[in-house]
């Protein structure tokens, strides 16, 4: 009986939130670094197949760079970077679009599927929503640009295609590819792509799910996290070196999502089980929130 009182007293403090949320897009990117264990992975889509039944609007945008870079391997190729960013060469590209657009974009549909959710896929090669420039990235200030290859910057985000699939019932998959001027396909940054999205659907959240808990004051100390931050505070974070390497483009989509109209985002960790539902529908949460 104490259970079964416990699951009605968490079912009563979901109660305002999902009332709250009802019909609002919450765009959740899911870190190909995130995505290695099948279990997790599960727990993870079920969040997603909740809040969709429960009346928000779920959108799914993936990452892969785990799976390109096995990929690579197999064909025999090395992967090379620039400040974090992969090069991309005409080879590497059409690894990236077979990956991206094939295997882990549709993995995730047909998972979502298995829970119960409508899950539709959702790229450039189905429409072009998505619009890049090509991406310059100077090594050394007034220097000449490094050449990353095939590698965009986005430019703008129909959100036609996906409001759609909302509409329809269902939870769009996204895969993180754009075309580029000349329509050519370009490699984005997933984070990139994320917050633009949700920038453009006016999205009540942006949640990044990844293998961290949240924004940590000591890396090393997870009961350091910080559960809630200003952009002021974020950006004087970030001058300091407290917040640094993978953590630096996650947190700056969130301050450029939430500076843009984005009410709120949250950097959660996959390592918890129900960590998305437990950031979104209870008071106390359990990641990282960042606020304008």
């Amino acid at each position: 009986m104490d259970q079964a009182v416990q699951k009605a007293a968490v079912l009563i403090e979901a109660l305002p939130y999902i009332r709250c949320f009802q019909g609002k897009p919450v765009v959740i990117k899911l870190g190909g670094s995130s995505m290695d264990d099948e279990q997790l992975v599960g727990s993870v889509l079920r969040d997603i197949v909740f809040m969709r039944v429960v009346g928000m609007l779920p959108v799914v945008v993936h990452g892969g760079g785990p799976f390109i870079t096995r990929a690579m391997a197999e064909s025999g190729l090395k992967p090379a970077f620039v400040h974090g960013q992969r090069v991309t060469d005409l080879r590497t590209l059409e690894i990236v679009e077979r990956v991206l657009l094939g295997e882990v974009n549709g993995l995730l549909v047909d998972r979502l599927r298995k829970q119960g959710g409508d899950a539709k896929p959702l790229h450039v090669r189905l429409a072009p929503f998505l619009r890049a420039e090509r991406k310059e990235l100077a090594l050394e200030k007034g220097g000449p640009p490094a050449d990353l290859g095939y590698v965009g910057s986005i430019r703008s985000v129909d959100p036609a295609p996906v409001e759609s699939a909302c509409r329809s019932g269902g939870i769009p998959v996204v895969a993180p590819m754009a075309l580029g001027p000349e329509g050519e396909l370009l490699n984005v940054n997933a984070d990139d792509a994320a917050a633009r999205i949700a920038v453009s659907l006016r999205a009540e959240k942006l949640v990044f799910l990844s293998n961290v808990s949240g924004v940590l004051r000591d890396a090393r100390d997870p009961t350091s996290l910080f559960s809630s931050l200003r952009e002021t505070e974020v950006e004087g974070l970030v001058k300091e070196g407290i917040i640094q390497g993978g953590m630096l483009p996650k947190v700056s989509a969130c301050l450029a999502a939430v500076h843009d109209g984005v009410q709120k985002a949250h950097i959660l960790s996959t390592l918890i089980p129900h960590s998305l539902l437990l950031e979104i529908f209870t008071d106390q949460g359990i990641g990282t929130q960042i606020l304008k």
